[in-house]
């Protein structure tokens, strides 16, 4: 009976043990490294990378521009191989692509040829070929429809928006049914209420069929509203994983409620303040070695020939009533048939202050971006009128500066003589060396003072994209003329030129228009917020005026007690227009 009951006390003890025993990684990246290139062009991306996934973990890596985010999901996908270390699926190297792991990049690689239903149905048949036809069918269009593509299912990709094409990215690998899924940004290009909409798909799949799931973003939002655990990958070069961040918020999340809890709130602050301090640590150098603008106007200023300070407009003139006037703006396209018409935009009525800064928000297709191009002369009006200074607008000047998300430069010059081609149509006053001061200044600013003379065609988007907001700047215009500038930049990036624009602001006062999908980004840089309806025949919903106190940062923001009120208004607008959709 003893020896009986010692058996049983033992058996006990080993399944007890057995329960407490941690359940082995499915994914695991030990002491990974992997660089690029040899001698003068040797280049580290990842340095002593660890990293530990739970089967059915929903895990997000906040990654930044250059940090080798691409390069972790790539090793993760056997696409290419680590210098050192191991990368493990089940305790097994990955050694090459597999389908039990689906990726899904940032830029889209869709067969041009082929339409949306086949792009899909091409990784379904593969897959699947042991279904019946039947089966394979309704497979691929219930992933299409589940990106809301099933009304451009038999398009091709080159009659598709970006946004749409990566959406048929999205689906294709959702499609697959992969055991692991790995995201490498696939939403950024995405306008919010799609991004929305997509986010709680993969959601859905996840907590259904216990997918475990690894993403890349640059939304700490995204991060904390989707994952179980936020991890920051340092800057590169050499990049390696910072403090992980547990979100102890219980399933599942509501994006209105978020707003109301105190543990999102105080994520949220976290992450952010870690991610601002990195950034800080990153540009100490660059404000070491800024230059300073010379004192001189440019010829779109009503008093450039005077003595005035580029720094320092004619503060008697700030806050100067019907500086901008929108005066029933309306736009009317025909439709595809050319048998009727459309209005895009109706009766857009708004009266600006001198140096104001307005934002403009709303969901995909309502309007925002046509306000926006018709004030930069870029695209004719209507109905209705503009009018900047007491002068009509009628056509694009260099009294307005803009800066669209996908920046225009000429690829064959440098970022040097891109912005300079500007600066010496509106300061041909000046001497060369005073143009040559704005152009290096607003470049360092933006933090390519190791860039100065890099060609265009050799730069990454974001290093393009900077460029492109330096020469606005540079011009120092009547009106700066925002089209989500800094929608496909990388959080540090964006908090980065977020920072900048502010700084500008703030010296300058200079007049600005923000069209952006970011409430938070809209809260932070505005006195007013415009709130648009849906299209067609979008009008202004609500205004938001923004009482907090300037200047601004995002970490103040982030303490202030009127902040959250403000994010709810403006999210309980988006929500009911979401709703009427």
């Amino acid at each position: 009976m003893a020896a009986a009951q010692h058996l049983l006390t033992e058996e006990l003890r080993k399944h007890k043990a057995i329960e407490q025993k941690p359940s082995p990684a499915l994914i695991e990246l030990k002491n990974v490294s992997k660089s690029y290139g040899e001698g003068a062009e040797y280049s580290p991306i990842l340095q002593d990378i660890n990293l530990k996934i739970q089967e059915g973990e929903f895990v997000a890596i906040v990654g930044f521009s250059g940090s080798g985010k691409t390069t972790l999901i790539s090793l993760i996908a056997g696409l290419i191989t680590a210098d050192q270390g191991q990368v493990l699926k089940a305790d097994q190297s990955i050694t090459g692509p597999a389908p039990d792991r689906g990726v899904v990049f940032q830029n889209y690689s869709l067969m041009p040829w082929l339409t949306v239903y086949e792009n899909v149905a091409l990784a379904v048949d593969q897959i699947y070929r042991d279904w019946n036809k039947e089966k394979r069918n309704a497979h691929t269009k219930k992933y299409i429809n589940m990106v809301n593509l099933g009304s451009a299912m038999e398009k091709r990709p080159a009659e598709l928006s970006g946004g749409m094409r990566q959406r048929v990215n999205v689906a294709r690998a959702l499609a697959a049914n992969p055991e692991v899924l790995l995201l490498d940004e696939p939403l950024s290009a995405l306008d919010a209420l799609t991004r929305g909409n997509l986010q709680d798909e993969i959601l859905h799949l996840w907590d259904k069929e216990k997918k475990t799931v690894i993403l890349i973003t640059n939304d700490v939002d995204e991060a904390i509203y989707m994952a179980d655990r936020v991890i920051p990958l340092t800057p590169g070069p050499a990049a390696t994983f910072g403090s992980h961040f547990p979100v102890d918020i219980e399933r599942p999340r509501d994006r209105a409620a978020l707003n109301h809890d105190e543990n999102f709130k105080r994520l949220r602050a976290d992450i952010t303040r870690y991610l601002m301090d990195i950034g800080a640590q990153q540009s100490e150098q660059a404000d070491s070695d800024r230059v300073v603008l010379p004192d001189v106007r440019p010829n779109t200023s009503n008093d450039w020939k005077l003595d005035i300070s580029a720094l320092k407009p004619a503060q008697k003139d700030v806050g100067k009533p019907r500086y901008v006037e929108f005066s029933q703006l309306s736009k009317i396209y025909p439709t595809a048939d050319g048998n009727s018409t459309v209005k895009v935009v109706d009766g857009f009525d708004l009266k600006m202050k001198k140096g104001e800064f307005i934002s403009i928000i709303g969901h995909s297709g309502c309007g925002k971006s046509t306000v926006l191009t018709m004030t930069a002369g870029l695209n004719e009006i209507s109905e209705g009128g503009i009018v900047l200074d007491n002068k009509e607008i009628d056509g694009a000047g260099p009294d307005r500066g803009v800066v669209f998300q996908s920046p225009s430069l000429f690829p064959w010059l440098t970022a040097f003589e891109n912005v300079a081609l500007g600066v010496e149509k509106v300061y041909p006053h000046a001497q060369q060396s005073e143009r040559d001061d704005i152009v290096e200044y607003y470049l360092t600013r933006v933090g390519l003072g190791d860039s100065l003379f890099k060609k265009a065609a050799d730069m990454s988007n974001g290093m393009r994209q900077r460029v492109g907001i330096a020469r606005a700047f540079a011009l120092s215009p009547k009106l700066l003329l925002l089209d989500e500038p800094f929608g496909m930049l990388d959080s540090l990036t964006r908090w980065e030129l977020q920072e900048v624009l502010m700084e500008v602001w703030e010296r300058t006062h200079v007049t600005a228009i923000m069209v952006t999908h970011d409430v938070d980004e809209a809260i932070l840089l505005a006195d007013r917020v415009v709130m648009m309806t849906n299209g067609p025949m979008a009008k202004i919903g609500k205004i938001e005026s923004i009482d907090l106190p300037r200047p601004r940062t995002r970490k103040a923001l982030l303490q202030h007690p009127d902040y959250y009120r403000y994010r709810e208004s403006l999210l309980t607008f988006l929500n009911e227009c979401d709703h009427r959709h």
